[in-house]
Parts: structure tokens; sequence; C-alpha cells
């Protein structure tokens, strides 16, 4: 009930403005969030990699009708791009893409339209020496995603995806991207959805996502085990160790601001470890969704407060 009412919270616009507005709360939201401007991006960015990790950098937007605003977004990681080249990030740094945001969902060829925006972003990357990550949104968006993955892959083989454990479809989708040069990030997923598409329990989930990790690296691609959760950490470690997993094969992932000393740890053991670091204007939806992902993010904001 916590996670539904958090994640309608997202859309609330009072909300919104109460936690824009209030100094405590928007120091806090800094913890998660890079801050609003590209520099802040590529500052953070640095930091990260000169402390041993990786980083992959998403503008926050989503869900735009706008044709012009998905035009601004593709133009944000044009530049975020050529600045990450500049400064000789691109061996530490990538970009994830939210497809909604250049475009997928307008009302006519958003498809193609977000295909198209998605490959200047591709190819500024390239020029960059890195990559780009499709993000994955609500299970409605799931097939279009992988289609313009597959059609994306056929000029630059390196995009990679990211697929969501909570979803009854996974493992498969696993199964079919587990091929060489795959690039894999395997989630829980923090969209609410129904039953009928999504496991509901946490122990679903959990179960889900052990599955998923099992086909991943037993294959020949490049999983991105993307998860906080000491638990599946653990169980992570030992099946990479399991399937001969070395080193540069695979990669584990966590959010901005959360379980910094873990990450750490993992990288000064010698996994590689990529932090998603998100920045832009629109960080509020992203902001509530990782309250309603763990209690622990909501227990930390509310202390906060109370400080």
């Amino acid at each position: 009930m916590l996670r539904t009412a958090l994640l309608a919270a997202g859309q609330s616009a009072a909300i919104r403005r109460a936690v824009e507005t209030l100094p405590l709360s928007r120091s806090v939201v800094n913890r998660f969030v890079a801050g609003s401007h590209l520099d802040d991006a590529v500052r953070v960015s640095s930091a990260l990699a000169a402390d041993g990790r990786h980083v992959t950098l998403d503008y926050l937007g989503e869900d735009t009708l706008d044709a012009d605003q998905a035009e601004a977004t593709v133009a944000a990681y044009e530049a975020l791009l050529a600045a990450l080249g500049e400064r000789g990030l691109g061996e530490r740094a990538e970009v994830s893409v939210k497809l909604s945001a250049v475009g997928q969902r307008l009302p006519y060829d958003g498809e193609k339209i977000a295909l198209d925006n998605a490959r200047r972003i591709c190819a500024a990357a390239e020029a960059a020496g890195t990559t780009v990550t499709l993000d994955m949104e609500d299970h409605t968006t799931t097939d279009s995603t992988l289609d313009i993955l597959r059609a994306l892959r056929e000029d630059h083989p390196g995009t990679g995806a990211v697929l969501q454990a909570y979803l009854r479809r996974t493992e498969d989708d696993c199964r079919a991207l587990a091929a060489a040069g795959s690039r894999v990030r395997l989630c829980k997923g923090a969209y609410a959805e129904p039953a009928r598409v999504a496991f509901t329990t946490r122990a679903e989930v959990d179960r889900s996502y052990v599955r998923c990790l099992r086909v991943l690296l037993a294959g020949e691609g490049y999983p991105m085990i993307a998860t906080h959760d000491p638990r599946l950490v653990a169980i992570a470690a030992s099946l990479v160790r399991r399937y001969g997993r070395s080193p540069g094969d695979h990669e584990f992932q966590m959010l901005y601001g959360i379980r910094d000393d873990e990450q750490r740890r993992l990288a000064a053991a010698g996994s590689t470890v990529r932090v998603y670091v998100p920045y832009g204007e629109e960080w509020y939806g992203y902001f509530m969704r990782r309250l309603a992902e763990r209690p622990a993010n909501l227990a930390f904001f509310l202390r906060a407060l109370v400080r």
C-alpha cells in the first residue's frame, strides 16, 4: 500500500511543488540526483571515475507527447556525450535512455521517431567512445523497446537493454538476449504493474531475478547485475563464480546515493561497478520511484526532514 501511495504521489503536482520548494527536502533529493545541469552530471561522473567506479547517466524525462521536447532531450544527450568525450570519460561513462523521452509515445510515428532519435544518441556515444543502454519502462512498452533495440544493434551492436525481473515474460526475454555481444541490465522493476503481467510479492520477484540471472550468466552476453539487495548481491557473486565468469565479462550496477559503501567494497574486490546517475530538471518522478522501491530510502528521507 505504501509503494502504491508513493507512486501515486509521483503524479501529484501539489506534492512535487512541496518537495521542490522545501530547502531540506531538496537537499535530500541531491543524494539521489546529481543535479539539474550537464556540469553536475560531468562533475559527479568524474568523481566516481576517480574513485574506481563506472557510470551510466540518465537525462531525466519520460512520457513526452511533444516532438520539440523529444528533440530537446536528444540535443541534451548529444551535448552530454560530447562533454564526456572531451574529458576522456568515454571509457568510464555511458548513457541510459528512456525511449518515451525521445518520442516513443508520440501519437503519430512515435516508434519511428524514437528509433531515429535513439540512432542519433548512439552515433554521439560512438563518437565519444562509449555506449547506450535503453531503459525499460512499464510493460506496455516492452515489445516496442525490444523492437527498437534490435534495429539499433544492426548499426550499433553495443547498445544495451534493461530487463525487469518482476515481469512474468522476462525469463524468456533473457534467453533471447543472452547471445554473444549482448549487454543486458537485469533489475527488479519499479513500475506499478497488474498481477496478470508481473509478480507481485517480494519473494516471487526475487526468485524470478535469480532464474533470469542464471540464464544471463550461462549465456555469452555481458550481464549487468542491477540490485542493492544484500542477499541478491551475495547470490549473484556465488553464481558468477559457479558459471566461471571473470572480471570484465559482467558488472554490478547500483543507483547513485544508495549503498555507496557496498559499491566501494565490490569495486575494491575487483568487480566492475557501474553507478546509475540521473540528472536534469525532471527529477521528481524518478525520486518518488526510488522512495517506493525501498523502505530504507523513505526512512532516510523522513529522518532528514525531521533533522
